[in-house]
């Protein structure tokens, strides 16, 4: 038996084939740096990649695994809202931006992405895409405030042609991956 693909790999696969040495790419939400470990590595000594997050307990932990990897240099980690990427990446400028929705595994649970500061960057994301480039956002319904996030992402990314792969095989709400693909000039 086949074992669905996860929302998080499905979203690395989607980047890795678009994301290259040299490039720019930003990790909206930077938790505990998984994504800004794996964005570092596809975007070489030559790339960059701003990591937002607006707890410091991200950051640090999202710092330690950088150094950890040899990566540090080329991040530039930031402790603010994704909503405010525009002022750090220029117009066309990114080829991949990754958002992970929810709370901070490990962390506390109350604290959570919010859709209206989400709905921000998502558009600011959209602004700083180069044509060709990729939007990946991780929805993690089921749990509070997901639901009616998750929902909101679905409503915004229909209006940019996005596709949504959802896992059938589970009964209660599974994380999903929406895509979002800037269009070619």
């Amino acid at each position: 038996m086949t074992v669905p693909e996860r929302p998080t790999a499905r979203a690395h696969r989607e980047v890795a084939s678009v994301l290259r040495e040299g490039d720019v790419a930003i990790d909206a939400t930077a938790g505990n740096g998984h994504d800004t470990v794996f964005l570092a590595g596809l975007v070489g000594p030559t790339g960059k990649v701003i990591a937002f997050d607006v707890q410091e307990q991200a950051i640090a932990s999202t710092r330690e695994r950088l150094a950890a990897e040899g990566l540090l240099e080329r991040v530039e980690l930031v402790h603010a809202s994704h909503a405010a990427m525009h002022a750090y990446a220029g117009p066309a400028s990114v080829t991949a931006a990754m958002f992970n929705l929810g709370y901070l595994p490990g962390g506390d649970h109350e604290l959570i992405t919010r859709t209206e500061e989400t709905l921000q960057g998502l558009e600011a994301a959209v602004g700083v895409l180069k044509p060709g480039g990729l939007l990946t956002i991780v929805c993690y319904p089921g749990h509070a405030g997901g639901d009616d996030e998750s929902a909101a992402v679905v409503a915004w990314a229909e209006k940019h042609g996005a596709e949504v792969f959802r896992r059938e095989d589970t009964l209660k709400p599974a994380p999903f991956l929406v895509v979002v693909r800037a269009t070619e000039a």
